[in-house]
């Protein structure tokens, strides 16, 4: 397979559109064309659907895959040679769930960036289907709450992040004067992260509440379900570290119940990068540091 044949490809599933694999590539979208036609006649297969966006077929993945984890290879070849070329930086493309990125990843990842020239691209997505980019070849490594490995991954254990049901003084007096008893729970408002959050319903499971019909606010971000919780919008299940730091201050009160915890791992291409290796040094290390065992 011809790697720059195949690298036009990833370019075009990353831009979403030839127009804009062929800005980045600096060639003409017909050029672009041309390439991804060659690579298709050559494989046999349908290797892209020219939908917006353009998308990989169940081929196409792989080749992007193949394309992913040859430019990071072929970048510590060069520099091992001292022939660089133009392209100096590696793009390291992690899929990550958003609790982690608001609460203890961007320090591990900015070590790593201050170490090495390199680009991070961090793809923010639900911790349970941060593993579809890996299998589509869209990232190099996940956060993910999928244990088993990914073919042609590795899977190592990060801990569990936990989460503490909170709210706000001002909507616990009007809520819950009476305290989180099953019956004011289940007319309650909460905040969820997107449609697919079953965090907090899951929670009011535990305590014995039915919270299908329960009134929920959607915020599809962690930083913001705080601000949420805090101006009294609903409760929510607010990563410890953060919830302990905001109970601190006076603005948020536990509700009680259980600590609900979500076991994490971390999957990475399990090819012979040193990239890839120190940047899970930093990921895993850090996870230790802010995770539960």
């Amino acid at each position: 397979m011809d790697p720059h044949l195949a690298l036009t490809l990833a370019a075009v599933v990353d831009e979403g559109t030839l127009d804009g694999a062929a800005r980045r590539l600096h060639l003409t979208p017909s050029a672009v064309s041309q390439r991804i036609k060659t690579l298709e006649e050559h494989l046999g297969q349908r290797l892209l659907v020219r939908s917006r966006p353009a998308r990989p077929t169940a081929a196409g993945e792989a080749v992007v895959r193949f394309a992913r984890r040859y430019a990071v290879l072929a970048l510590e070849a060069a520099r091992d040679l001292g022939s660089e070329g133009e392209s100096t930086r590696a793009r390291i493309t992690v899929a990550v769930n958003a609790d982690s990125l608001a609460t203890w990843i961007l320090a591990p990842v900015t070590r790593f960036a201050s170490a090495h020239d390199v680009e991070v691209d961090l793809l923010r997505l639900d911790q349970e289907r941060t593993v579809d980019l890996l299998e589509s070849g869209v990232a190099l490594a996940a956060v993910t709450s999928q244990r088993e490995a990914v073919a042609g991954c590795r899977s190592t254990p990060l801990g569990h992040m936990a989460f503490t049901a909170m709210a706000s003084p001002a909507w616990i007096d009007r809520w819950l004067p009476d305290g989180p008893d099953p019956e004011h729970l289940a007319q309650a408002p909460r905040v969820d992260f997107d449609r697919d959050d079953t965090l907090q319903l899951d929670w009011l499971r535990q305590q014995g509440v039915d919270g299908i019909h329960s009134p929920r606010h959607l915020v599809p971000s962690t930083h913001d379900i705080a601000r949420a919780v805090q101006l009294g919008l609903g409760w929510a299940l607010v990563p410890e570290r953060q919830g302990q730091e905001l109970m601190s201050a006076g603005l948020l009160t536990a509700l009680g119940g259980p600590v609900v915890t979500t076991a994490l791992f971390w999957q990475r291409w399990k090819g012979g990068s040193r990239l890839l290796d120190a940047l899970t040094d930093e990921i895993v290390d850090e996870a230790r540091q802010h995770l539960r065992p």
